[in-house]
């Protein structure tokens, strides 16, 4: 019994930190995209140059590294396609890891 508990214990706290590692501070994520001019070419919802931050999420959905994907995308401006045209994508204006990760958690939760 006492095991029991202790497991049960273990695993409660295991969620907690899951579900705690999963909010957003919405504002400050909002803040840096911004910043960052990615607001110029995506939206929440709404298609412009780029895609809209809930078809990105629906292409990322239900992948275990999607995270990591979408914060090597951010960071190291790949080449991408607009209108036909190869062009560099523009790296994400911070080298905070927690600012990159709540931003990618904010574009993954639209």
């Amino acid at each position: 019994m006492k095991n029991t508990k202790y497991a049960v214990g273990v695993v409660l706290g295991m969620l907690a930190g899951a579900v705690q590692a999963q909010s957003v501070d919405v504002p400050a994520a909002e803040a840096l995209l911004k910043k960052s001019g990615c607001m110029k070419c995506h939206s929440v919802s709404a298609e412009k140059e780029g895609p809209a931050f809930k078809k990105t999420a629906a292409k990322y959905k239900g992948q275990a590294d999607a995270a990591a994907k979408l914060q090597t995308h951010l960071m190291s401006g790949p080449t991408i396609k607009v209108d036909g045209k190869e062009e560099r994508h523009d790296i994400i204006k911070s080298k905070d890891d927690r600012e990159i990760k709540n931003a990618v958690a904010y574009i993954l939760s639209r």
